[in-house]
């Protein structure tokens, strides 16, 4: 058990996040964390990474200070584990995204000049490719389905392999529809396949629009669980319940909860 002093003592900052969570896992720490590994950690980095997308979302400042604190969390955990293996520590991962970030900035820390945005970002690929990286060996494999989706269709259009315009993405999308509509229909096998080519011609078509496919359907998700809570009051003051009405029912319960939810 630590001292009053000496938790007043303690460092400030970075530091004072380090010093605790030496710790927590040093004998006589906390039972849980001394446990955890970077295989049972993993998924809170996730799940941490959407607390703060989220309140970011939602505007809420607060909320992002103590969301991006407990990301930071995840990293001081990890680099920690990673120090007790040898590996690396935390104060590595810091020097080495450090340099990294000014290597990758000679435009602001070299004598190098790029005036817009587009051209630090055809730079930062070519400093990726004398990395030994292949266009798309930058984006993560671990990322969600749709936002991987958008960043490869990113960088190939970016190399100049992409339609020239939204009209011929459309007909694209009309082939794929067609093609999975014919899958279904034959019951080849082949349903999963088409209906990925569906998504991946969707996030093209989104891209060409300027609109996030992350961000528009999860506002398409939000917006169905008020319509579809809205039918399920409805049918609670009618004394009913949704199972128990007709399809025709239902329809009209939507609508009257699509009419109402401006």
């Amino acid at each position: 058990m630590k001292s009053d002093k000496e938790l007043a003592n303690r460092p400030k900052g970075l530091e004072g996040l380090l010093w605790v969570m030496d710790r927590l896992r040093e004998p006589g720490g906390c039972p849980w964390d001394r446990k955890q590994t970077l295989q049972t950690l993993k998924t809170y980095v996730i799940e941490e990474a959407y607390e703060v997308v989220g309140a970011i979302e939602e505007h809420d400042i607060a909320g992002l200070k103590e969301e991006l604190g407990d990301l930071l969390l995840q990293v001081v955990f990890q680099s920690r584990i990673a120090k007790e293996n040898g590996w690396f520590t935390m104060d590595d991962v810091i020097q080495g995204i450090t340099e990294k970030l000014i290597f990758r900035h000679p435009h602001v820390f070299g004598d190098l000049h790029l005036d817009t945005a587009e051209e630090v970002l055809e730079r930062w690929e070519g400093f990726k490719k004398k990395e030994g990286k292949t266009l798309l060996q930058g984006v993560p494999k671990a990322l969600p389905a749709l936002l991987m989706a958008y960043r490869v269709s990113e960088k190939v259009a970016h190399k100049g392999f992409d339609w020239e315009s939204v009209d011929q993405v459309m007909d694209k999308l009309d082939e794929e529809v067609a093609e999975l509509h014919e899958s279904i229909e034959h019951q080849d096998g082949r349903a999963a396949e088409e209906m990925g080519d569906v998504f991946f011609t969707l996030v093209n078509l989104a891209r060409f629009l300027h609109i996030d496919p992350e961000a528009s359907l999860k506002q398409m998700v939000r917006r169905f669980i008020r319509r579809f809570t809205a039918m399920e009051q409805q049918a609670e003051q009618q004394g009913r319940a949704l199972e128990d009405m007709t399809l025709r029912e239902l329809d009209k319960l939507w609508e009257q909860a699509k009419a109402e939810d401006v």
